[in-house]
């Protein structure tokens, strides 16, 4: 059995302004490097070796990844992981956003739809179990490559998150045999500096 450590990106300029990034990248804002560097002493509080490290190629999730692992491991970007295409709406207010879920509506537009980025998230980090010779693995992706890839697995986990997946959020989850578990879902206290 092996344990994927599923996280989501700091907190960027364009989530603090409300605007809507899926394969537009902004910059991590302070508060973004905090959050990353709140994860990475979780980690090392809780005494977890990283055996293997992925993130999409997006610049805000390998700065994310840097961070958390103290700017001191090797790591491979995935364009599997990347965001959820948002078409003609990316960079757009959030407001646009319509309601959840999303179904088929960014497709009309260009984008992708969530089956779509379901199938490409599951696959890459399956395969990415498949492959890796570690027994720990951290991915970092981002809020709806996240919440489309746990609710494929929805009828094998413990934990089950709630709509809005918070920045730096860890889902902790085992592999085994193609099947995926979210056992436990982290969510950091970053009261201090928000």
């Amino acid at each position: 059995m092996k344990t994927l450590y599923l996280m989501r990106h700091g907190q960027t300029l364009f989530n603090a302004q409300h605007k809507i990034q899926g394969w537009c990248d902004a910059p991590l804002t302070e508060i973004g490097i905090k959050q990353a560097e709140v994860a990475g002493k979780w980690f090392d509080n809780n005494h977890i070796q990283i055996d293997d490290a992925y993130c999409s190629t997006s610049e805000r999730a390998s700065d994310t990844l840097e961070i958390v692992t103290h700017h001191n491991m090797p790591y491979t970007r995935l364009k599997g992981l990347k965001e959820m295409n948002f078409g003609v709406f990316e960079g757009k207010d959030e407001c646009l956003n319509p309601p959840f879920p999303y179904l088929d509506y960014f497709k009309t537009y260009g984008g992708e739809s969530q089956d779509e980025v379901q199938k490409r998230v599951v696959k890459t980090i399956t395969e990415i179990m498949e492959n890796t010779k570690g027994d720990n693995v951290l991915v970092v992706s981002h809020g709806a490559a996240c919440a489309n890839f746990i609710r494929n697995f929805e009828e094998y986990n413990v934990a089950h998150y709630k709509k809005g997946i918070k920045n730096c959020a860890i889902f902790i989850c085992t592999y085994e045999d193609g099947i995926f578990s979210c056992k436990e879902i982290i969510n950091h206290d970053f009261s201090s500096f928000m």
